[in-house]
């Protein structure tokens, strides 16, 4: 018999979201790898009704929703009993971030089931940088992250520093830490043999965490080419302030997973600046497709880009991001060197089979405890 896993979405987040922001069939592919090992997935989300229309796009993984259109709060107190068969047939429960976990750690409760919980990134430490360390999103933040990883049957992060300072804060937590990385499709993310259209490629959200300000006053005086792919609140007052830098910069909005690694292949380089990361899935994706990527010296960034190895870092202020960029474009066979390195060490470290096989293993072992919830 296979294993019955039940993931709970981000608050507030649906597949109608990650359908609009071009993730869909990035998000659910894992689920579709897990399908091969018979584990079958419930989605529970916060959308509408609108997300039931996405069940033939994922095949056997059934969708879970706020079909009656109650509002958040409603449905976030109703949640466990609105959606109470698939919960009390699963054999775990899963969280896709923090923001939500508590959901997730409260059916977890109620119904006895082990319970994953899992992270891509630190949702406290990035409400500290970006509303202050006693903001009350911060203090919030950090009081569910420690009830849910001290409740759950695992914690899955995403890279050893998130590792790190989760022991540091729950050393009795430190036994049940995980690292699983992100994953790339490898055979999809490949180098191709197409025509370079611009020199530089950005893929992210247009928020003040990808620094993409400086990015764009770093490549003022400089002539070469930018596309931007993504939205986000900054992209009226970056369009209005920098336009499209006398037709060197092409802001194509969000677009598909799948079209990605086709865009990737047409740039002679991919750069992410950003002031923070957690595991940023672009630069995976971009290092897989054989490409020289330039990354900012910065938590979540640095973990992954080995300098004048298989990449490029620098610091993220205009001066730094333009230095690295002259570099890159007078040094071709540099950017080659960099690009082969970081496709090896993409396919060696993120490739999609063997983190799926990791989660199943993972997922077994707890699915065993099915009954003695721990929390």
């Amino acid at each position: 018999m296979g294993i019955r896993l039940t993931l709970f979405f981000t608050r507030g987040v649906s597949l109608q979201e990650w359908a609009q922001n071009g993730m869909l069939d990035r998000e659910v592919a894992l689920y579709h790898a897990l399908q091969e090992r018979n584990v079958q997935t419930n989605f529970i989300t916060h959308g509408l009704a609108y997300d039931l229309q996405y069940a033939d796009r994922l095949k056997d993984i059934h969708i879970y929703c706020n079909r009656k259109g109650r509002s958040p709060e409603r449905y976030e107190g109703w949640l466990p009993f609105l959606h109470a068969l698939p919960l009390l047939r699963s054999d775990v429960i899963k969280t896709n971030q923090m923001n939500g976990a508590d959901l997730a750690l409260r059916a977890a409760r109620f119904y006895r089931k082990p319970l994953i919980a899992r992270c891509g990134y630190l949702w406290s430490e990035f409400s500290e940088i970006e509303h202050g360390v006693g903001s009350p999103l911060a203090i919030k933040a950090r009081r569910i992250e420690d009830d849910v990883f001290r409740a759950a049957h695992s914690i899955v992060v995403t890279t050893a520093m998130m590792r790190d300072s989760i022991s540091k804060r729950l050393p009795e937590a430190a036994s049940k830490l995980h690292v699983i990385p992100n994953f790339v499709e490898t055979n999809r993310f490949v180098p191709m043999n197409l025509t370079a259209e611009v020199d530089l490629l950005f893929i992210g959200r247009l928020h003040p965490q990808k620094n993409l300000e400086n990015l764009l006053a770093a490549i003022r005086p400089l002539e070469v080419t930018l596309r931007v792919i993504g939205s986000g609140p900054l992209e009226h007052d970056l369009r209005a302030r920098f336009s499209d830098l006398n037709g060197r910069v092409q802001w194509l909005g969000n677009l598909p997973n799948a079209e990605l690694p086709a865009q990737i292949n047409r740039a002679r380089m991919f750069i992410l600046p950003s002031h923070y990361e957690g595991h940023p899935k672009t630069l995976i994706e971009a290092m897989a497709c054989g490409k020289a990527t330039i990354g900012g010296r910065s938590p979540g960034i640095r973990e992954i880009i080995q300098h004048e190895k298989n990449g490029w870092l620098c610091e993220t202020h205009p001066d730094s991001i333009r230095a690295a960029i002259q570099h890159l474009v007078q040094h071709p066979e540099l950017r080659e060197v960099l690009g082969k390195n970081a496709r090896q060490f993409a396919v060696e470290n993120y490739a999609l089979d063997p983190l799926a096989e990791r989660e199943y293993r993972l997922l077994l072992k707890a699915s065993q405890k099915v009954g003695t919830f721990q929390g």
